[in-house]
């Protein structure tokens, strides 16, 4: 739910354009978002622009610190923690996400808050002039340039900003000096774009890596790793490898939550001790809560843990008790998220093989053997043969959906990859109509999953509001 605020930065606000129109004047630019093929190449997707378009505005992200998180999965996740955290210590924090979920507002955000959309227009009108001399802007550089003028009006003490597409050549890494930069998990997406193996897509999200500003990485594979290890030893950035600079496990996890140890090399005796049941009396290892669930979320907090206290010794202060009440309050949702317990509905933003894989270890944790219920849609450049070979042994029916987007899959052509795979499969649209389908045929233990990609989570979120189901 968005939340509105009266800002550090609150003119009289002299604006002709509504939001509806500021949005349309965004969309009006090439969105590489909702295209079927672009090339991503210096060409397509070209700083040069981006920064004469900051210059011009005055460059405002140089005026704030910043965490920059690139990854294929989990970043999102990562930064949403990390933002949270900020937030509990007290600094007035910006956050830059993409894409969203119920509202273009989501995407830029300042102590939690969405950015008023009356404030939108009116930054929508003060770039125009600059966007005319500078031909070749794209959406999400637009909205990138909104999000950092936004975040240097409300002079907000830290920023977490999500790279967007790779990272080497994403508009967000104008960010000269960021105050730590993270590398989360690294698997195949947007391969035609960024690479067929994992040391050249480790490579493009390496990209964000700046000369001596250090930076974390989740746990890799080894070419991807060795890659990431590569970047930050050629740049002199001193390199946070978490699982073996940060040690963790996970401790116990329900349907509201989950909690994990973490704790340094230098303290494994001590865990050791705690394992073995000889624990000292004088130490307890580390114990946070997330209320996101399955354990891959742990991996994502444990690397935003280690971001946070990277930022802690580069300038950004925080305490172990306020990076707990961060990421205990934290609320993001589409991230296996319980949509109602009677019947159960899950929703997750899955949208390619590794994260697909993830989903399903979360459902055998949570659900062991209650029968699935596949609510399905995606775009058309995901791997969704991968995706289905992962699921489709956990699913019982799949119902193929479309969301409202220009990329989205045929879904008879979904329904039939299904069907080749022995799934049974029918399509229903739109998907309110898919979602409600999935309610009237699931039994009475199961499970009721959308998944595949944000948008369709979208929709299933906003079509559980008008579906009469119970929860506990």
């Amino acid at each position: 739910m968005a939340c509105y605020y009266v800002g550090v930065y609150n003119p009289i606000l002299m604006h002709s354009l509504t939001y509806p129109e500021a949005l349309d004047y965004l969309y009006s630019f090439t969105d590489y978002g909702s295209l079927r093929t672009y090339r991503y190449s210096p060409e397509t997707f070209d700083l040069g622009r981006m920064r004469a378009l900051m210059a011009r505005l005055g460059d405002p992200q140089e005026r704030f610190p910043a965490i920059h998180v690139a990854g294929t999965k989990g970043k999102g996740s990562v930064s949403a923690l990390c933002a949270s955290a900020l937030r509990s210590a007290g600094y007035r924090t910006g956050f830059y996400t993409s894409p969203h979920l119920q509202d273009f507002a989501e995407r830029i955000q300042v102590g939690g808050c969405w950015i008023p959309h009356e404030r939108l227009a009116a930054l929508v009108e003060k770039i125009q002039p600059h966007v005319a001399a500078l031909p070749g802007l794209t959406t999400f550089e637009l909205t990138t340039a909104l999000a950092f003028l936004h975040f240097a009006r409300e002079r907000v003490q830290a920023a977490v900003v999500e790279v967007g597409l790779g990272g080497r050549l994403d508009a967000t890494n104008i960010l000269n000096r960021p105050v730590v930069t993270v590398i989360t998990s690294i698997s195949h997406d947007h391969t035609h774009l960024l690479g067929n193996s994992l040391a050249e897509i480790a490579g493009e999200k390496a990209g964000i890596i700046k000369a001596g500003v250090p930076v974390v990485s989740a746990p890799q594979l080894p070419n991807a790793q060795r890659r990431v290890e590569e970047v930050a030893a050629e740049r002199g950035a001193p390199l946070t490898l978490v699982g073996r600079d940060w040690r963790y496990a996970s401790h116990w996890h329900s349907l509201a939550g989950q909690s994990f140890h973490v704790w340094s090399p230098d303290e494994q005796d001590w865990m050791d001790a705690v394992m073995a049941g000889r624990a000292e009396a004088d130490w307890t290892p580390l114990e946070l809560e997330i209320p996101l669930l399955g354990f891959h979320q742990v991996t994502n907090a444990v690397t935003a843990y280690a971001a946070l206290r990277l930022g802690e010794a580069h300038g950004l202060p925080i305490s172990e008790e306020q990076i707990r009440s961060g990421f205990k309050n934290l609320s993001w949702p589409g991230r296996f998220e319980i949509l109602s317990r009677s019947p159960i509905v899950v929703a997750d933003a899955a949208h390619n093989r590794d994260s697909a894989r993830k989903l399903r270890t979360a459902l055998d944790d949570y659900f062991p053997g209650q029968p699935v219920t596949l609510v399905f849609g995606a775009s058309t450049d995901k791997d969704v043969a991968g995706m289905f070979d992962e699921l489709l042994p956990r699913v019982g029916y799949a119902i193929m959906t479309q969301a409202v987007h220009p990329r989205a899959w045929e879904p008879e052509e979904l329904a039939e990859m299904a069907r080749q795979r022995g799934c049974p499969a029918v399509v229903v649209l739109p998907t309110r109509k898919g979602l409600e389908r999935a309610l009237e045929v699931s039994e009475a233990d199961g499970v009721v999953l959308a998944t595949g990609s944000l948008f369709v989570v979208a929709e299933v979120r906003a079509a559980m509001a008008a579906v009469p189901v119970g929860s506990d």
